[in-house]
């Protein structure tokens, strides 16, 4: 068998509603994943019993210390899940080479996740088993169905639950990183702590009807008006450094600008690749971000390379 390597988008949520906390612990969610072209690869060869190794993409300046490379490693989870409902060993070996943030936002786990089930589907040569790969996604977690699908999306539910979204055209977006990462079940703790102690009722969520017509006429100046995440005061609160960081992006000309997902990855959405470029040296210069790189969106999902 020869190896099989697939690579697959970062994503950014062009918009995070987070309804009332639920009787089961999660809340309903509206996400309108974005998926833009910072790529991490899987390749999954041939191997006596599961493991997984990490490296850092050339220029990529990625905490792959911070990579579990043991049973918490999603695109391992993955591989064993896969080979659990085909009935097989799973003797493979992932090897991932990384550029999406570690913890930062940007669902580079639930990437690897979904790179790992498409990989080893077609190494084991299970091409039956395709079709499931969605529902198999869905039981590693909640963003690894987009990683799959790719482009534009609504997920509902826990966000696995997915719509395609018409989107014209492409937009150019600035990722500013920071040092560490923020846990996301504290970003939901504290979210649903703020709520709280504001006693007001927590609305559902429902999909942004500027964010939808701004995404299909292509406008990014109207889509840069309607970027949303209500997760966004809850990241500011617990590392209230990304406050100043926002704040510089929008000084320094970004059309738009939040927290991608959870933390502490800030987004920043530009007119133009030059815009682009301008914003992202300027940002640079500023030294309020760990480091500064550029992506467009949206981008196909997982694929084989």
């Amino acid at each position: 068998m020869n190896p099989v390597t697939v690579r697959v988008p970062a994503k950014v949520n062009l918009q995070l509603g987070v309804g009332p906390l639920r009787d089961d612990g999660y809340h309903d969610l509206v996400n309108v994943f974005h998926a833009v072209s910072l790529f991490d690869e899987v390749t999954a060869l041939p191997a006596d019993g599961p493991v997984v190794t990490v490296e850092a993409a050339p220029d990529a300046q990625v905490a792959i210390e911070d990579v579990p490379v043991d049973g918490d490693n999603l695109a391992l989870r993955a591989a064993r899940l896969l080979a659990e409902s085909l009935g097989v060993e799973p003797n493979v070996e992932l090897r991932i080479r990384k550029a999406i943030p570690v913890a930062g936002g940007m669902a580079g786990g639930s990437a690897d996740a979904a790179a790992a089930l498409l990989a080893c589907a077609r190494l084991w040569r299970a091409d039956l088993a395709l079709p499931s790969l969605p529902d198999l996604a869905a039981r590693i977690g909640s963003d690894v169905p987009f990683a799959l699908l790719g482009d534009t999306a609504i997920g509902l539910g826990r966000g696995e639950r997915l719509t395609p979204v018409e989107t014209s055209g492409t937009f150019h977006w600035v990722f500013a990183t920071a040092g560490g990462g923020l846990s996301t079940p504290a970003v939901y703790a504290e979210c649903d702590r703020m709520r709280e102690a504001q006693g007001e009722p927590v609305p559902w969520p429902r999909p942004s009807e500027a964010l939808m017509k701004a995404l299909a006429a292509g406008d990014a100046h109207a889509l840069g008006a309607a970027l949303t995440n209500d997760l966004q005061p809850a990241a500011v609160m617990l590392r209230p450094s990304l406050r100043r960081t926002l704040d510089t992006g929008r000084e320094l000309g970004a059309l738009g600008s939040l927290v991608s997902g959870s933390g502490p990855t800030t987004a920043f959405l530009a007119e133009s690749p030059d815009h682009a470029a301008d914003l992202a040296a300027a940002l640079a210069q500023t030294g309020v971000a760990r480091q500064v790189v550029r992506a467009h969106g949206p981008v196909p999902g997982a694929t084989v390379v």
